[in-house]
């Protein structure tokens, strides 16, 4: 067999070894290309709240980021989301089923960013904030070095999650599950140390390794920090039928269209959402809407750009190889030794065979 293939690249033209190599390679650029971005964007925990809520894959996760100067305040959200639990409704009947077994028919979080000073026995810190409700860490499954998270929805406000950095700046230690702290003179209690993500995109959203981070409530960065005020809303429901939770989210809100960025995470690597990401090229950059972007998102879209060039290229790579073969066949056809009519009379010949063999088997079975 090795004296076979030898004899067969032998017969092979300087150019047909070449076009064969670029065939193969370009393949398998394809497929590494692939299997490398589907991993990335698969790693990213914050896009991918509704799987970890529907394995199905019957829900769909969205986010709202709200221009500096909008409202948004709980009870407008709740407002909100009576208007989707009863629009759910209406679309699916088999959800009250859902409501009527104290199941949640979806979950959400809404969150603001500003600063707060943390002070323990040890030293300060002046950190990075996140002020959350809601469900925030089933959003963001941050690495916990240590403790738990805390649930947005407690009714004591004094819970605090603190990073690696802020959590060594303070007690020098990161094992420090129901240590107090004080913010604004009043005693916090840390629930968790969590690991801070370390790679270009984080640092450049702006988990620098020089600032502290710290998760608390709402409440407590609005009362003792400095706020700019909820800025995010998640969520993640039932999507019975394409960007049905998108569009709720747009027109039952309450805020106007030109005042908030809405992403459908769940779907925003598909290569139907990248395309748009591709002809806005050189201009996705420029807002004419005031929207500060959390770091988790500020990450998502620099993956989302990464992602719409890896699929340019794939393109790029899988056109390649068709472009050859197509050629090839094209070059077979011409130098055809054959013509229609054999084409013709090997169809005809082929139909009385089959014909034959039928009405045999048929006879066989009566004589039976």
């Amino acid at each position: 067999m090795t004296a076979d293939i030898k004899g067969f690249v032998r017969g092979l033209s300087l150019k047909q070894i070449v076009f064969t190599l670029i065939f193969f390679l370009s393949l398998i650029s394809y497929l590494l290309l692939t299997l490398w971005i589907n991993g990335k964007v698969g790693d990213l925990a914050d896009q991918q709240a509704a799987l970890r809520w529907d394995a199905q894959g019957g829900s769909a996760q969205v986010s709202c980021f709200l221009a500096d100067g909008v409202e948004m305040d709980e009870f407008k959200i709740r407002n909100f989301q009576q208007q989707l639990e009863q629009s759910l409704l209406e679309v699916d009947s088999e959800l009250r089923e859902k409501l009527e077994q104290n199941k949640r028919l979806f979950i959400s979080s809404w969150s603001s960013t500003g600063r707060v000073t943390v002070v323990s026995e040890k030293g300060n810190v002046e950190a990075n904030a996140v002020g959350i409700s809601g469900d925030f860490f089933q959003f963001h499954p941050l690495q916990l070095v240590s403790g738990s998270y805390f649930s947005g929805d407690n009714l004591m406000k004094d819970s605090v999650i603190l990073d690696e950095e802020a959590a060594w700046q303070l007690f020098g230690s990161s094992n420090i599950a129901g240590k107090s702290v004080m913010i604004g003179g009043i005693p916090h209690y840390v629930c968790g140390v969590v690991k801070r993500q370390k790679d270009r995109f984080a640092e450049g959203a702006g988990l620098s390794s020089a600032s502290a981070f710290v998760y608390l409530s709402n409440e407590s960065l609005l009362a003792y920090g400095e706020s700019r005020g909820v800025s995010v809303y998640e969520l993640v429901a039932p999507n019975p039928v394409k960007g049905f939770v998108t569009g709720c989210v747009k027109e039952k809100l309450g805020v106007a269209e030109e005042e908030m960025v809405v992403v459908e995470n769940s779907s925003r690597y598909s290569a139907e959402a990248l395309i748009p990401v591709i002809l806005s090229f050189g201009t996705r950059s420029m807002q004419n809407y005031a929207v500060r972007f959390p770091y988790w998102e500020n990450i998502g879209r620099g993956w989302e750009d990464l992602a719409a060039l890896a699929m340019m290229f794939r393109f790029l790579f899988l056109l390649i190889p068709t472009v050859i073969f197509v050629v090839f066949l094209i070059i077979k056809w011409r130098n055809r030794s054959f013509t229609f009519q054999d084409v013709k009379n090997l169809a005809v010949d082929t139909k009385d065979k089959v014909m034959r063999r039928i009405r045999g088997e048929k006879n066989r079975w009566e004589h039976f």
